[in-house]
């Protein structure tokens, strides 16, 4: 026998559960090589953890390598509308967008588009809009639909227009859905203090740290040494943990997002995508692209369209010309229009534009029915939810991030994309409801190095520093 150490999203025997399940999705026949699994004592992937409860024999975990490397070779009949090369990619958007041109008598370097001089305002409220809608999604992250509502309806809370609280909730109701554990000491209302810790914030800070040390002009392999040097690796998850072990193993980008990566058509590049698009306000080609330098260390297909689709969308808002429709629309514009995550998304928005004038849920329903098979940290559902959200909200910070957490799945990543745009769509922090932001205190946690308990309005300002770098 193995170890009794169960290491989350790296075990062998799970990977191979995982990437049977990628196969079925992207139409690979996988059949025969999960019979002779299941046949030799194998099991399918963990529902919702990351790794199975008791370890496998090493004779089966050397023969789910062997598996791996197996599947790796079978063709997916999707890989035309799906390409992952970014010159494949662009071709495939017949409504790429083209790229402002600078004035002809700008004499300072400076972004393509100036958005005026209240930008800075403008990050700040995305930073406090990410930031809150994160925080929001946490207690109730890895928890199925029904019981994020049964948990608000509880307290009078739904539709979902607050923080969460333990608060009179009946204990048998705790007791069969209990709170996300690593989050409900920090997440409730009653106890929130600050900005904890969360990936969905670190990643940003590292984008950050990397356009401060290489310019817009990095590479993947910058990425991958900034991971390396700044990202502990136990604050990786999904596709990221895998890519960073394949680091240590030798392997280069961007083979460190298909060597056994069975999440790499996951959510994790699309909660990298929000430098990308503040950073060029207006330019949401340069933003698409900058974002597929960054997806590209762990991702594949549309796991590196869910980043470039919001970098898009992030660019379109920032540029102070487009609202969240158009912004939306913006995004979709660089995700090839066959793929299923561009289907994905004008399905959630038709469903959102399907349901004006009535609850959300009913939206939410029919984007569970549609898309309730992939794994909940799956791009691809959340894509459609988050799409549905910002579209049924119409631009509005609370009901943005108050539909996207309310609809499941990844609720604290949809909740901080979603804080982020519309955050940015309300301009300024003053705009932006006290009670999401009088409780974050101006003070991140982090264990990136050197921003740990770092303000807000200081991140809106080095943010606005590298949008003006060219």
């Amino acid at each position: 026998m193995t170890g009794g150490l169960r290491l989350t999203w790296v075990q062998p025997e799970d990977l191979l559960g995982h990437e049977l399940r990628q196969a079925a999705e992207d139409g690979r026949d996988a059949h025969e090589i999960r019979a002779r699994w299941l046949a030799v004592g194998g099991h399918l992937a963990p529902t919702r953890a990351g790794a199975s409860p008791d370890p496998a024999p090493a004779e089966l975990r050397a023969l789910a390598e062997q598996f791996l490397d197996e599947l790796a070779l079978l063709s997916s009949p999707l890989a035309n509308d799906e390409p992952s090369d970014l010159p494949a990619i662009i071709a495939a958007c017949p409504t790429w967008p083209t790229r402002p041109t600078r004035p002809t008598r700008q004499t300072q370097p400076g972004p393509r588009h100036d958005p005026g001089k209240d930008y800075p305002h403008a990050l700040h409220a995305a930073w406090l809009g990410r930031a809150a809608g994160c925080l929001l999604g946490k207690p109730v992250e890895k928890l199925p639909l029904t019981a994020i509502r049964d948990l608000a309806r509880a307290t009078g809370n739904w539709p979902l227009t607050t923080w969460f609280t333990a608060t009179g909730v009946p204990a048998e109701l705790t007791a069969a859905y209990p709170w996300n554990r690593r989050s409900a000491a920090n997440s409730l209302a009653e106890n929130i203090d600050g900005m904890p810790e969360d990936d969905d914030l670190n990643y940003p800070l590292l984008n950050l740290l990397l356009l401060q040390r290489h310019t817009k002009a990095f590479t993947t392999d910058h990425l991958a040494r900034l991971w390396l040097d700044e990202l502990p690796a136990g604050r990786t998850f999904t596709a990221e943990r895998v890519a960073y072990r394949n680091l240590l193993s030798g392997i280069e980008p961007p083979l460190t997002a298909r060597h056994h990566n069975p999440f790499r058509e996951w959510i994790g590049a699309a909660i990298r995508a929000d430098i990308h698009g503040w950073t060029h306000p207006g330019d949401p080609a340069t933003a698409a692209a900058q974002a597929y330098r960054d997806a590209s260390l762990t991702h594949t297909a549309n796991g590196l369209y869910g980043e470039m689709f919001i970098a898009a969308t992030i660019a379109a808002v920032a540029g102070g010309r487009s609202d969240v429709h158009q912004s939306l629309r913006t995004g979709l514009s660089v995700v090839p229009p066959r793929s299923r995550l561009a289907r994905a998304v004008r399905f959630g928005i038709d469903m959102a534009l399907a349901s004006r004038g009535q609850d959300f849920e009913q939206a939410v329903d029919r984007i569970h029915a549609a898309y309730g098979t992939y794994h909940w940290v799956h791009v691809i559902p959340n894509a459609a939810l988050l799409a549905a959200a910002l579209t049924h909200a119409d631009g509005d910070f609370s009901g943005s991030i108050c539909r996207a957490v309310s609809g499941g799945w990844d609720t604290d990543s949809n909740g901080a994309t979603a804080g982020s745009i519309a955050g940015l769509l309300a301009g300024h922090p003053d705009a932006v409801p006290d009670r999401w932001t009088a409780p974050l205190k101006n003070r991140l946690t982090t264990s990136v190095a050197g921003f740990d308990s770092i303000g807000f309005d200081t991140l809106a300002h080095l943010t606005h520093q590298e949008a003006l770098r060219p």
